[in-house]
């Protein structure tokens, strides 16, 4: 991930360096700006999670970071589901017979988060939409899936991103599992 089209041509998106340490951020959410002050640099050296910033070229002192994101392996498999039979309806209209796993491939976006300051600008959703082209673009061990477990608030900003509830038994939950088929944009472009 690098450089990026308007409007955002002035911003990157970074991977942070292993011992990097983020000094400033604020989203409004404890846990996020806890996460990304504290902890990704921990989960980087435990191979739990890579954490990516999206900030101005300019800004050569890292010091205004406008969003950031951390991502991991992930899988969508028969344990996600109520039952056998709601895997199998899952599975059904994606994969031919030969290609029916008890698991599949995915990389989970197991944080994102937009500097309070510069929220209702679509940062969010270019992030996401650059999400999935890098995956689409790069992808290296095979990934089918973008996943999810989206804070009960956000459930409808990953909706208008075309991510799709798993099933319904999480519908109450403080956090909900969704999913995004990369193929469907594979298919469509």
């Amino acid at each position: 991930m690098n450089e990026l089209g308007e409007p955002y041509s002035s911003f990157v998106i970074r991977k942070l360096d292993e011992k990097e340490q983020v000094k400033s951020f604020d989203c409004g959410d404890t846990d996020l700006n806890d996460f990304i002050l504290n902890e990704s640099g921990l989960y980087r050296q435990a191979l739990l999670a890579v954490s990516y910033v999206f900030e101005d070229i300019n800004d050569v002192n890292h010091e205004h970071i406008a969003a950031y994101f951390s991502l991991a392996n992930d899988r969508i498999s028969l344990a996600d589901f109520p039952s056998k039979t709601e895997f199998n309806r899952f599975r059904k209209h994606r994969f031919v017979n030969e290609k029916r796993l008890r698991s599949y491939p995915a990389a989970k976006i197991c944080r994102l988060a937009v500097n309070q300051k510069l929220k209702g600008q679509h940062i969010g959703e270019f992030l996401v939409s650059a999400i999935k082209t890098y995956f689409l673009a790069d992808n290296k061990t095979g990934c089918r899936f973008l996943t999810v477990d989206a804070y009960t608030a956000a459930v409808p900003f990953y909706l208008k991103q075309k991510f799709v509830p798993l099933t319904i038994e999480d519908e109450a939950a403080a956090t909900r599992l969704l999913y995004f088929d990369l193929n469907d944009i594979a298919d469509n472009g």
